[in-house]
């Protein structure tokens, strides 16, 4: 991906998807009565609306083009911070919860990673490695959180 609009509407809609994503996995949480679980994914969403409000505003001063649903370039067909989100119900387990977490916050660095390893655009290649740093941040702190899980 070598257009800078192009990658940061895609990234506005991962983090769009990540920020629901999370706040559907909270309220998962709170229906089996886990707390501290659903308070690190309230956490997780409120980074993730962060970050979506980071790609918005470097978006600002451009005119992100507006994408039908088939127009994304996506891994599989499917946005990094939806795939795999099929199980979520009121009865998922905490460590179930924060596997599929992990995996999609793993899905959203691999994403950002390959398009820094692949981009031909120097001011892609900065905001793919920025937005795949942040994501590794994510992956780090959720394989944290799904160990202590395990223990």
């Amino acid at each position: 991906m070598d257009d800078v609009e192009r990658f940061l509407t895609h990234a506005i809609q991962v983090e769009r998807d990540a920020a629901r994503r999370f706040e559907e996995l909270a309220e998962s949480m709170k229906t089996v009565g886990n707390g501290d679980t659903e308070a690190c994914f309230r956490q997780m969403a409120v980074f993730s609306r962060q970050h979506l409000a980071e790609a918005t505003a470097r978006a600002g001063f451009r005119s992100p083009p507006q994408l039908a649903p088939d127009e994304y370039e996506w891994p599989d067909g499917t946005s990094p911070e939806t795939a795999g989100w099929e199980g979520v119900d009121g009865f998922l387990p905490p460590h179930a919860a924060l596997e599929l977490a992990l995996d999609s916050e793993r899905r959203g660095h691999a994403f950002y990673a390959a398009i820094a390893a692949t981009t031909r655009n120097p001011e892609v290649k900065v905001l793919a490695e920025e937005f795949a740093a942040e994501e590794a941040e994510h992956v780090a702190a959720l394989e944290l959180r799904l160990a202590r899980a395990l223990i």
